[in-house]
């Protein structure tokens, strides 16, 4: 892959907001977004979220990911004394444009060992006939 340095500045700058010590509460899923000849495809790395704790919406050409991972479950009681916290928790919300429509009929997301998936058709260019005056 050749090296394209606004793309690595980028990732860069999405791993310190993931780190960012001035939104200790906050943090960013890594996700991966690619493209084939008639799809694009959205893996996010979500471990510990259930189906119920994700919210996916879609317009014509735009994807948002929500998602809340609690820092412990409600019904935890025991106390826990942290000597290390790494793994981010809170809200957070990811929205990704993309440079054509979508076929939102038939978008399908897909959760499984901690890893979402959504893969977005590409909406067929309707053929518009112009006739000739």
């Amino acid at each position: 892959m050749p090296w394209e340095p606004l793309r690595d500045l980028r990732a860069w700058q999405e791993r310190l907001e993931r780190l960012s010590v001035h939104h200790p509460e906050a943090w960013t899923p890594a996700i991966d977004v690619y493209e084939t000849g008639d799809r694009f495809v959205v893996s996010a790395e979500l471990p510990g979220l259930a189906r119920e704790d994700i919210e996916l919406a879609l317009d014509i050409a735009r994807l948002t990911i929500r998602g809340r991972r609690l820092e412990r479950p409600a019904d935890a009681p025991d106390v826990r004394h942290f000597h290390r916290v790494e793994r981010g928790h809170g809200a957070f919300a990811r929205t990704f444009e993309f440079a054509v429509a979508i076929d939102v009929a038939v978008v399908t997301a897909d959760l499984a060992d901690g890893v979402l998936t959504v893969t977005l058709p590409k909406a067929a260019a309707p053929v518009r006939k112009i006739e000739v005056r």
